[in-house]
């Protein structure tokens, strides 16, 4: 892969999770496969490559590769504005952890933990998505920048909905740290749109 096409992979894992977020938001539903790898991908501490930490396809996050193709290429009919505010919120939101090495320390250290609890229950298991959006709750969001998650309050009000949609947006954030380690910065998105573009053309049709 060209380093253009894993920084569509990263982006693309922001995007989904970002969508996902949005459905759960407001229906109170997710997609399993998507949310499943997302979870995974948290998890992936050494993978051999940038799409094994996505399970080895671009299947799962396929909503949100696409969703990039859309912003990128100004469709406007196309775009969903609320999961795009949270995908750009969540390259802010990691810029600032970025600069803390003691949340960072204990992010790793917390997500290490709820390794173990997959093992024991999967990782769709409610208590799994209770420990990664516990992690979320205790670090991220107690950063200055706070990513105001809008929907039907039904849903938002259930501990379980809550426990996943902060545990996608962690989710969320391991992404948006690969993309910083792709070397990808948010200018990029404007001075290297095009060739954004055509890595987002090249991995949906290939």
């Amino acid at each position: 892969m060209t380093n253009a096409e894993e920084q569509v992979v990263a982006l693309g894992a922001i995007f989904e999770a970002a969508i996902q977020v949005d459905k759960l938001a407001r229906t109170g539903q997710v997609s399993e496969g998507p949310v499943g790898c997302l979870l995974g991908s948290i998890l992936e501490r050494s993978p051999d490559d940038v799409m094994s930490i996505y399970g080895g396809s671009h299947h799962n996050i396929r909503q949100g590769i696409k969703a990039l193709q859309a912003m990128l290429q100004r469709d406007t009919a196309a775009l969903q504005r609320d999961a795009l505010r949270y995908s750009m919120n969540l390259l802010t939101l990691e810029r600032q952890l970025s600069k803390r090495d003691d949340m960072l320390s204990v992010l790793g250290q917390r997500i290490e933990q709820a390794g173990s609890q997959v093992e024991h229950f999967g990782v769709q298991h409610d208590n799994v998505a209770a420990s990664l959006g516990s992690i979320y709750q205790d670090t991220l969001s107690t950063l200055k920048m706070r990513i105001q998650v809008h929907g039907d309050m039904r849903y938002l009000q259930q501990p379980d909905t809550a426990n996943r949609i902060r545990a996608l947006l962690l989710a969320g954030i391991r992404s948006a740290r690969l993309w910083r380690q792709l070397d990808g910065h948010r200018w990029q998105l404007l001075i290297s749109r095009k060739k954004l573009l055509d890595a987002t053309g090249s991995i949906l049709n290939g």
